[in-house]
Parts: C-alpha cells; structure tokens; sequence
C-alpha cells in the first residue's frame, strides 16, 4: 500500500483522523499540540493520531491529499477539516462540535 492509499483508508476508517507531528501524548509542534487540545475541549476522547515523522512519504503524500501545505491536517468522518488556526477557529465558534460524530466522545 502507497502512503495516499494508506491516508485515504485511514480517513474512510476512523471518524477522527489527525495527521500531525509527534503523538497526542508527546506532540512535536505547537500546532499538533494545540490542536490536540483543542479536539480534547470539543469533547473527542477517540481519535486516530498519525505522527508524519515517521514516514517522509505519508508526510509529503497527506499535502499532496488534501492539496494544504502544512500539518497538522484534520479529517472528520473523511473530510478534510482544515489546519490548527481553521480548527481553532471552529471550536470558538462552536462549528467543531457540531461535526464530530457522537461515537468519538466516549
């Protein structure tokens, strides 16, 4: 499996996917830890996290993907969201919440 393929399963699978740099434990950028903190506040408590510094290919594939030039990227039932400032934004504006899906606040 090519790493779009790998990103496309990924996005269709899980109900909330980040692709971010680090972990949601152990983020390695601001902006993957502020937007980690920002879906914690939205009430997400199961959400697929992928850490593009593992993998150079799925790091350049996911810009590739969604046609945005920066991560972290945020999928919701397989659409692209937007980045740190767009999901910040959101949240404050309480449009986030309305599109994360019920099972994913358990």
């Amino acid at each position: 499996m090519d790493a779009k393929e790998f990103i496309q399963k990924t996005v269709e699978e899980h109900p909330v996917v980040l692709f971010m740099k680090g972990t949601a434990q152990f983020p390695q950028c601001g902006f993957s830890g502020k937007t980690v903190q920002v879906l914690k506040a939205a009430g997400v408590k199961n959400m697929v996290t992928v850490n593009v510094l593992e993998d150079d290919e799925v790091r350049q594939a996911i810009k590739d993907f969604s046609n945005w030039p920066t991560i972290p990227q945020l999928y919701i039932k397989g659409e692209f969201i937007g980045g740190a400032d767009i999901v910040t934004e959101m949240f404050q504006s309480g449009e986030l919440q309305k599109l994360i899906p019920a099972d994913v606040e358990q």
